[in-house]
């Protein structure tokens, strides 16, 4: 239940600029800082003309979820399709994700950073895209060949936790890369439930 931009046909082809200058700054500086003024200036339109596109600053985060969502569903489904076995299919959902999240992504940087609680105008629709996008998790975790009575919802919100808590401690260009790092979680996970 994305936001949908208040015109459409000829106007939507500035549309993409200013999701994107829209990300970049709620990415850099969060929702509450980034204001209407700073994302026209970062897409070279002037601050009313935002408007013209969507009502209120809320409605332009919830454009920029979707729009996450749909990236970050679309890179994690791509990578899960190469694989056939569910731990690897775990593996390769987790390094997608890491690798736009790490590999300094401005959508999936609001995916993390913003939280529904920061915009209680926006709170709903924001739930609902993340439970979009955790719903391809879910399906890679419902696969698994796990102990019975292991709590599958626990276990996804656990791992999601972790791979976007990733954010606040990754060096770039150290020893780990998204890749490197996706591996070590999910055989961690392997290994401890299969302990």
């Amino acid at each position: 239940m994305a936001a949908k931009p208040l015109r459409s046909a000829r106007s939507d082809n500035r549309l993409p600029a200013v999701l994107d200058a829209a990300a970049r700054r709620f990415a850099e500086r969060g929702y509450a800082a980034a204001s209407m003024r700073d994302i026209a200036e970062a897409c070279g339109m002037l601050p009313g003309s935002l408007y013209y596109h969507f009502a209120a600053k809320e409605d332009l985060l919830v454009a920029v979820y979707g729009a996450g969502v749909e990236q970050l569903s679309a890179a994690v489904r791509g990578a899960v399709e190469k694989e056939t076995a569910p731990w690897a299919r775990l593996e390769a959902a987790c390094a997608a994700h890491l690798e736009a999240l790490l590999e300094h992504g401005d959508y999936a940087q609001v995916l993390v950073r913003v939280l529904p609680v920061d915009v209680p105008n926006a709170a709903a629709r924001l739930k609902a895209l993340r439970a979009d996008y955790e719903r391809v998790f879910r399906d890679q975790i419902r696969d698994l060949p796990l102990p019975p009575g292991t709590d599958r919802s626990a276990l996804r919100l656990m791992l999601l936790g972790a791979l976007n808590w990733s954010r606040f401690w990754f060096v770039e260009k150290g020893r780990e890369t998204p890749r490197s790092l996706a591996r070590k979680f999910v055989h961690l996970l392997e290994e401890s439930l299969h302990a």
